[in-house]
């Protein structure tokens, strides 16, 4: 689909309020970017105020660059369920069958659909939709138009050319098309029996997303971290006294400024002086260090002037050069964190954060982090230690998944590299299953005669979830699992397994860790491409890319051939740029044009100009 401007407005008297409590919004535009390449998407949040949400709406109709609007929220039978009273007079034209279509969807979940009233219409050369406001219902709704919000546009806008190659398509026709029309079709649904008489892929071919959607629907998540956290309450103050802010001289605010007499130095990890202070009396301290019973501020070092030493050099008596105030540099008594508060305000699994919150309490957690194996098969490979010879290759995929994980924060409890042979796969894999959550394997799982994966999967009673997806490079990426035990069959190209573990892999092993759904897959930006042409391919391509930041926009230049046998092109890879399948009307990606971009690694901008 063409390049195009979503607006997400979530309608919640609760999230207006608390924005973080949001989930549908956020959900949505992470199907939204999944789904469509080059999408756009404006986000806002809104009490149940019809008279504000029609403002919100108006104003996004009245732009020429948002195409369609999805609300969620407000669509019920409460009293301040109000969206479909604001979205109704702004509608042209009614889209009742859409509404029916997302109802019967709805329906065949749960029968409370029947308590939803969302309305469906134009606005303009918009299409409004009315969702609503749980999370799941979100995905269910979206899912249900996904795939006729690209018709609907073309034929708002009155594309001909475009309505009628779909018509057509739908009809059966399109080998009575112009060959330019159905050039290089991949048909993601053409399956067979994989045997010697049809040779096809007995898998489907997803989309990318769909792949997701089906592995995070199976993997079960571990929420046990993230109850610990919320339920951690501290068990001391931070700090457990009136701590200095600055080096300098402790006082009674009741005094002057002038000349005081310094009486002792108090360091970072005294006990608190219980000397008492007089109003031209001062204690030199530390910061950190733990104000003296009777002082109540402190001033500076740069704020005072030495007068005079005593005789074994130790400072006697200081000129305060400001008028003392009550508090002035001066952490009270639980200032940073009160005895009996959350330790954690919110879940965050960065081991910086979790192991340094926990530090500052004096408290440990054991958490358990999915437990991961690594696997490369065939009889080409050698490990890198070992001497090269003749027929054979240097493993490389081992190493790159491995260092991955560490990257990004989790362990690999085993590796092995094993050869094209279905019984030592089979016995191995068994082996390493009842030790490990995961097991993340490259190559054997294409359509070769030495592929042994599936076969090896199917003895050992696992589910094959997904078997193809529709994408480039990674077509044969794999996904099973049995029980709580789950496999993820990447491609043997370096790339592709590289590729896949970003897209699939990753995102399921933090799933499993107990993170966000929205922050499990990588992270996406916008940028615009600065290579002059590139072809597009039939599937959907994801590209490896450097960025440059130039003027503050953010650029990405493809990192050279693309084939997936070419490790080099990970080399300076900051994203993986999301090119659409090749169409009639879109047949290159060209310089200029903003395409979504997955981010790899923490300093993806690798120049600035």
């Amino acid at each position: 689909m063409e390049s195009i401007t979503f607006g997400v407005l979530t309608i919640s008297d609760t999230c207006y309020q608390e924005p973080a409590k949001d989930r549908s919004g956020p959900r949505l535009m992470a199907l939204i970017r999944q789904s469509f390449d080059n999408a756009q998407v404006v986000a806002s949040v809104l009490p149940d105020e019809r008279d504000l949400i029609q403002r919100e709406l108006r104003k996004w109709i009245d732009r020429n660059d948002v195409r369609i609007i999805i609300t969620t929220g407000g669509t019920g039978f409460a009293p301040r369920d109000v969206t479909p009273e604001a979205t109704k007079p702004l509608l042209d034209k009614d889209c009742n069958q859409l509404t029916l279509a997302i109802a019967l969807a709805s329906l065949q979940k749960t029968k409370f659909a029947a308590l939803s009233r969302g309305v469906c219409g134009i606005a303009g050369n918009t299409l409004v939709l009315n969702f609503p406001g749980s999370e799941k219902a979100v995905g269910e709704c979206f899912e249900a138009v996904r795939e006729l919000l690209p018709h609907a546009l073309h034929l708002i806008g009155n594309n001909v050319a475009l309505v009628q190659r779909t018509h057509a398509e739908v009809q059966g026709s399109v080998a009575a098309l112009p060959k330019v029309l159905r050039r290089d079709h991949v048909c993601p649904h053409q399956t067979g029996a994989g045997d010697d008489v049809d040779r096809n892929s007995p898998f489907p071919m997803l989309p990318v997303h769909q792949a997701l959607d089906t592995i995070l629907s199976v993997v079960q998540r571990n929420n046990a971290t993230n109850q610990q956290m919320d339920a951690l309450l501290s068990p001391i103050n931070i700090p457990p006294f009136r701590a200095s802010i600055k080096d300098g001289y402790a006082m009674k605010s009741t005094g002057f400024p002038g000349t005081k007499r310094v009486v002792d130095f108090i360091a970072a990890g005294d006990k608190v002086s219980l000397h008492p202070l007089q109003e031209d009396e001062c204690f030199k301290i530390n910061t950190g260090a733990p104000l003296p019973e009777d002082a109540d501020c402190v001033v500076q070092v740069e704020d005072t002037r030495l007068l005079q030493r005593d005789k074994y050099g130790e400072e006697s008596l200081v000129d305060i050069l400001v008028e003392p105030k009550a508090g002035q540099d001066v952490r009270s008594i639980g200032h940073d964190l009160r005895k009996g508060d959350k330790v954690f305000p919110a879940p965050d699994y960065s081991p910086v954060v979790f192991k340094s919150l926990l530090a500052s309490v004096g408290c440990q957690l054991q958490r358990r982090k999915p437990k991961v194996a690594i696997i490369s098969t065939g009889s080409e490979l050698v490990a890198p230690q070992q001497p090269a010879d003749t027929g054979k290759i240097f493993d490389s995929n081992t190493t790159m998944l491995e260092e991955l994980l560490l990257y990004f924060g989790f362990d690999c409890m085993q590796q092995h590299v094993l050869g094209d042979d279905l019984m030592t796969i089979t016995l191995t894999l068994s082996n390493i299953f009842d030790a490990v959550d995961f097991v993340i394997c490259s190559g054997g799982v294409s359509m070769g005669d030495k592929d042994f994966i599936k076969p090896a999967l199917e003895h050992l009673k696992f589910k094959v979830h997904f078997g193809r997806v529709n994408m480039k490079p990674g077509k044969p990426m794999t996904f099973a699992s049995r029980g709580t035990k789950y496999f993820f069959g990447l491609p043997g190209n370096p790339v592709s397994a590289f590729v896949t573990f970003h897209l699939f892999a990753l995102p399921a092993i933090r799933w499993a860790d107990g993170w966000e759904r929205a922050k499990c897959p990588l992270p996406i930006i916008n940028v615009a491409l600065l290579n002059e042409a590139i072809d597009l391919d039939a599937r959907p391509e994801y590209v490896r890319a450097s960025v440059s930041s130039i003027n503050g926009q953010l650029h990405a230049s493809v990192n050279g051939n693309q084939i997936s046998s070419r490790l080099q092109s990970i080399v300076c890879a900051d994203v993986l740029i999301h090119l659409p399948g090749r169409t009639a009307t879109k047949l290159q990606a060209r310089a200029g044009e903003i395409y979504s971009a997955s981010v790899l690694r923490y300093d993806f901008i690798s120049r600035y100009e």
